[in-house]
Protein backbone atom coordinates (compact mmCIF):
# COMPACT_ATOMS: atom_id res chain seq x y z
CA UNK A 1 0.00 0.00 0.00
CA UNK A 2 1.60 3.34 -0.84
CA UNK A 3 0.36 4.65 2.63
CA UNK A 4 2.29 2.33 4.37
CA UNK A 5 4.98 3.44 2.51
CA UNK A 6 5.18 6.96 3.38
CA UNK A 7 4.16 6.16 7.01
CA UNK A 8 7.20 7.63 8.79
CA UNK A 9 9.14 4.67 10.71
CA UNK A 10 8.35 3.44 14.16
CA UNK A 11 10.13 5.34 16.88
CA UNK A 12 9.91 3.74 19.99
CA UNK A 13 10.14 5.42 23.51
CA UNK A 14 10.62 2.59 26.73
CA UNK A 15 9.27 4.17 29.53
CA UNK A 16 8.88 3.41 33.33
CA UNK A 17 10.36 4.70 36.94
CA UNK A 18 14.18 4.35 37.49
CA UNK A 19 15.52 0.35 37.91
CA UNK A 20 12.55 -1.07 35.74
CA UNK A 21 15.23 -1.68 32.98
CA UNK A 22 14.57 1.03 30.00
CA UNK A 23 17.65 0.93 29.14
CA UNK A 24 18.69 -2.96 28.67
CA UNK A 25 15.18 -3.82 26.62
CA UNK A 26 15.39 -0.60 25.26
CA UNK A 27 18.84 -2.18 23.22
CA UNK A 28 17.45 -5.29 23.10
CA UNK A 29 14.16 -3.97 20.93
CA UNK A 30 16.74 -1.74 18.90
CA UNK A 31 19.18 -4.91 18.19
CA UNK A 32 16.31 -7.15 16.76
CA UNK A 33 15.02 -4.53 14.87
CA UNK A 34 18.17 -2.86 13.33
CA UNK A 35 17.47 0.24 14.61
CA UNK A 36 19.69 2.70 17.08
CA UNK A 37 19.12 3.13 20.28
CA UNK A 38 19.50 6.01 22.17
CA UNK A 39 19.58 6.52 26.18
CA UNK A 40 17.53 8.78 27.13
CA UNK A 41 18.91 9.73 30.32
CA UNK A 42 22.09 10.71 28.24
CA UNK A 43 20.05 13.88 26.90
CA UNK A 44 19.20 15.09 30.18
CA UNK A 45 20.96 18.30 31.59
CA UNK A 46 23.42 18.81 33.99
CA UNK A 47 21.46 20.31 36.34
CA UNK A 48 19.37 17.68 36.19
CA UNK A 49 21.31 14.80 37.42
CA UNK A 50 22.98 16.63 39.52
CA UNK A 51 19.30 17.43 41.49
CA UNK A 52 19.19 13.98 41.34
CA UNK A 53 22.05 12.99 42.33
CA UNK A 54 21.42 14.71 45.35
CA UNK A 55 18.30 13.05 45.95
CA UNK A 56 16.08 15.66 44.99
CA UNK A 57 13.28 14.87 42.45
CA UNK A 58 12.75 16.80 39.37
CA UNK A 59 9.77 19.06 38.73
CA UNK A 60 7.82 19.23 35.87
CA UNK A 61 9.66 22.23 34.76
CA UNK A 62 13.07 20.56 34.92
CA UNK A 63 11.87 17.61 32.92
CA UNK A 64 10.27 19.90 29.99
CA UNK A 65 13.64 20.77 28.18
CA UNK A 66 14.54 16.95 28.81
CA UNK A 67 11.50 15.84 26.96
CA UNK A 68 11.71 18.49 24.08
CA UNK A 69 15.13 17.36 23.20
CA UNK A 70 14.12 13.68 23.17
CA UNK A 71 10.92 15.14 20.95
CA UNK A 72 14.14 16.42 18.86
CA UNK A 73 15.68 12.83 18.75
CA UNK A 74 12.90 11.61 17.70
CA UNK A 75 11.82 14.00 14.59
CA UNK A 76 15.76 13.44 13.45
CA UNK A 77 15.48 10.04 13.43
CA UNK A 78 12.05 10.18 11.30
CA UNK A 79 13.09 12.94 9.11
CA UNK A 80 15.56 10.78 7.91
CA UNK A 81 13.04 7.83 7.83
CA UNK A 82 15.10 5.56 10.28
CA UNK A 83 13.57 3.61 13.11
CA UNK A 84 14.72 4.56 16.73
CA UNK A 85 14.09 3.09 20.45
CA UNK A 86 14.58 5.36 23.01
CA UNK A 87 14.48 4.86 26.80
CA UNK A 88 12.70 7.95 29.30
CA UNK A 89 10.57 7.45 32.21
CA UNK A 90 7.55 9.79 30.67
CA UNK A 91 5.95 9.21 34.01
CA UNK A 92 2.72 11.07 33.28
CA UNK A 93 0.51 11.18 30.29
CA UNK A 94 0.96 15.08 29.30
CA UNK A 95 4.98 14.04 29.17
CA UNK A 96 4.13 11.45 27.03
CA UNK A 97 1.01 13.52 25.07
CA UNK A 98 4.27 15.84 24.49
CA UNK A 99 6.41 13.18 22.80
CA UNK A 100 3.54 12.26 20.93
CA UNK A 101 3.30 15.96 19.36
CA UNK A 102 7.05 16.01 18.65
CA UNK A 103 7.27 12.61 16.67
CA UNK A 104 4.12 13.99 14.67
CA UNK A 105 4.39 10.52 13.06
CA UNK A 106 4.35 7.07 14.21
CA UNK A 107 5.56 6.46 18.32
CA UNK A 108 4.50 3.71 20.52
CA UNK A 109 5.53 2.99 24.04
CA UNK A 110 6.70 -0.15 26.13
CA UNK A 111 5.75 -0.03 29.40
CA UNK A 112 7.81 -1.60 32.38
CA UNK A 113 5.82 -2.40 35.12
CA UNK A 114 6.90 -3.83 38.59
CA UNK A 115 6.41 -3.84 41.84
CA UNK A 116 8.19 -1.53 44.49
CA UNK A 117 10.13 -4.03 46.14
CA UNK A 118 11.11 -5.57 42.80
CA UNK A 119 12.46 -2.04 41.69
CA UNK A 120 13.91 -1.47 44.78
CA UNK A 121 16.07 -4.23 44.54
CA UNK A 122 17.34 -3.37 40.85
CA UNK A 123 18.33 0.15 41.95
CA UNK A 124 20.43 -0.93 45.14
CA UNK A 125 21.86 -3.37 43.31
CA UNK A 126 23.28 -1.10 40.47
CA UNK A 127 26.61 0.53 40.56
CA UNK A 128 27.45 3.78 39.45
CA UNK A 129 24.13 5.15 38.28
CA UNK A 130 23.09 9.06 39.38
CA UNK A 131 19.59 8.16 40.23
CA UNK A 132 19.74 6.79 44.02
CA UNK A 133 17.40 4.43 45.35
CA UNK A 134 15.60 7.36 47.68
CA UNK A 135 13.52 8.79 44.58
CA UNK A 136 11.84 5.68 43.57
CA UNK A 137 9.11 6.63 45.65
CA UNK A 138 8.94 10.29 44.28
CA UNK A 139 8.82 8.23 41.03
CA UNK A 140 5.57 5.90 41.54
CA UNK A 141 3.94 8.89 43.11
CA UNK A 142 4.41 10.86 39.97
CA UNK A 143 3.60 7.92 37.19
CA UNK A 144 0.48 8.02 35.55
CA UNK A 145 0.08 4.83 33.91
CA UNK A 146 -0.52 4.47 30.72
CA UNK A 147 -3.30 2.50 31.06
CA UNK A 148 -6.12 2.61 27.83
CA UNK A 149 -3.41 4.66 26.08
CA UNK A 150 -2.88 3.70 22.04
CA UNK A 151 -0.11 2.11 21.20
CA UNK A 152 0.57 1.43 24.48
CA UNK A 153 2.70 -2.21 25.51
CA UNK A 154 2.86 -3.09 28.88
CA UNK A 155 5.70 -5.63 30.24
CA UNK A 156 5.84 -7.05 33.62
CA UNK A 157 9.67 -6.74 34.54
CA UNK A 158 9.99 -9.91 36.86
CA UNK A 159 11.02 -12.21 34.05
CA UNK A 160 14.16 -12.70 32.05
CA UNK A 161 15.58 -9.87 30.01
CA UNK A 162 15.23 -11.81 26.69
CA UNK A 163 11.77 -12.67 27.48
CA UNK A 164 10.62 -8.83 28.18
CA UNK A 165 12.06 -7.74 25.32
CA UNK A 166 10.64 -10.61 23.07
CA UNK A 167 6.82 -9.78 24.85
CA UNK A 168 8.02 -5.84 23.97
CA UNK A 169 8.78 -6.46 20.16
CA UNK A 170 5.78 -9.28 19.60
CA UNK A 171 3.01 -6.46 21.62
CA UNK A 172 4.28 -3.63 19.25
CA UNK A 173 3.84 -5.67 16.13
CA UNK A 174 0.29 -6.07 17.43
CA UNK A 175 -0.42 -2.68 19.09
CA UNK A 176 1.14 -0.84 16.11
CA UNK A 177 -0.49 -1.81 12.78
CA UNK A 178 2.61 -2.64 9.70
CA UNK A 179 4.63 -3.53 13.61
CA UNK A 180 8.31 -2.09 13.88
CA UNK A 181 9.48 -0.35 10.22
CA UNK A 182 13.48 -0.73 10.71
CA UNK A 183 13.67 2.01 8.33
Amino acid sequence: MELDKEAPPLAVVVMGVSGCGKSSVGAGIATRNGVRFVEGDQLHPAANVEKMAKGIPLTDADRLPWLDRIGEEIKTAQRASQGLVISCSALKRSYRDRLRQAAGGRLAFVFLEGSRDLLLSRMQARQGHFMPASLLDSQLQTLEPPTGEAGVVTVAIDMALDDMVALACEGLSVAVKGGFHAG
